[in-house]
């Protein structure tokens, strides 16, 4: 299957740029995997098409403002993203200007609160670098760290919260997982009065999520790893929802690859974590996931690769041209789709 077959069209003008007032009144597109049926809602109307025995998971990542400016000795500034948490301090970053940030250079952040001492150099371009500082050091990045929003982006974000879901709860991500965005506290209690299982597994989203596929054959493309979670509490929900009939419904490509990851064979779940690195793509047979609520995703990326292995190619490409036609709002701010 080539890359070229997940092509369409976008105006550069349908790139979300920042989020709506209200999360809840993004536009909602309801898919039908098998007929390829579109209805043009809001997101709120999400309940109608959740039913009683249903269950919903989230992903409860949290987004580090792993966005760092800082100075060299000379003056000159850097910008840091943290990557992964490597232990003892060191993290693997990508760092900017590159040529500036060779093994033993030293860069400042902030009043001198934080300072970090590049280790080496790794693939893609990536440094290990150590950071120095006193206290604990995720609240000093609270104090001086950016949301490391995606490179499609170019307003900055006036407040840091709304590139959070609001149930974010444990912090590891690179960036947001961004179908869950359109949810409020309200909406969410909306969902359980009607008798759906709310629930919740963790992946710590890497960059990789913005990697090109370069390959021409996709099936030769090598997916990035991600650490993930599935909580004996929401393994269990899972297993009670399939075997009373029920259908787990999966909030974002993340849920998705995290359910899909650990699910076995027959559909059941065990409690467990561990690293995943799966590239779902069509042709893939879902073991657990039965539906999908997720925003409208980049040309030729693993994630409408992953959409169109739930709905089919065809069906996801129309309801893309769709989109577009109906100028509804693409990417990370951007809208989101229903498919079921």
């Amino acid at each position: 299957m080539k890359k070229s077959d997940f092509w369409f069209d976008l105006p550069e003008e349908l790139i979300a740029q920042t989020p709506l007032e209200q999360r809840d009144c993004s536009r909602l597109m309801h898919l039908s995997k098998e007929t390829g049926e579109i209805e043009h809602l809001h997101f709120s109307d999400l309940p109608r098409f959740l039913n009683p025995g249903d269950c919903l998971v989230l992903n409860d990542s949290r987004v580090l403002p792993a966005r760092l400016i800082g100075h060299r000795p000379t003056g000159g500034q850097v910008e840091v993203l943290l990557l992964k948490d490597l232990g003892n301090d060191e993290w693997e970053c990508l760092t900017k200007p590159g040529k500036k940030t060779r093994p033993g250079a030293e860069i400042t952040f902030g009043n001198g609160e934080l300072t970090a001492t590049v280790l080496s150099t790794g693939d893609g371009g990536t440094r290990r670098v150590k950071f120095h500082y006193e206290g604990i050091f995720l609240e000093v990045l609270e104090r001086l760290g950016k949301m490391p929003l995606p490179p499609y982006i170019h307003t900055e974000l006036q407040d840091n919260e709304r590139y959070q879901t609001v149930y974010s709860k444990v912090v590891g991500s690179a960036a947001a997982p961004t179908a869950g965005l359109h949810f409020t506290p309200e909406l969410l209690d909306e969902i359980r009065a009607k008798g759906v299982k709310v629930c919740f597994v963790t992946l710590h989203v890497g960059l990789g999520t913005f990697r090109p596929v370069k390959e021409d054959e996709i099936e030769e493309h090598e997916m990035h790893s991600e650490f993930c979670i599935m909580p004996k509490e929401t393994a269990d929900a899972i297993n009670e929802t399939r075997a009373n009939g029920g259908r787990v419904i999966a909030v974002g490509t993340t849920s998705c690859r995290t359910i899909e990851s650990f699910a076995r064979e027959d559909g059941t779940m065990p409690e467990t974590s561990g690293w995943t690195d799966i590239f779902i793509y069509p042709g893939y047979r879902f073991k657990c996931v039965d539906a999908l609520v997720t925003n409208f995703h980049l040309p030729e990326s693993t994630l409408i690769m992953l959409v169109s292995a739930l709905a089919g190619r065809e069906h996801v490409l129309n309801a893309y041209k769709t989109a577009v036609e109906n100028r509804y709002r693409f990417f990370s701010f951007g809208d989101a789709m229903l498919i079921d």
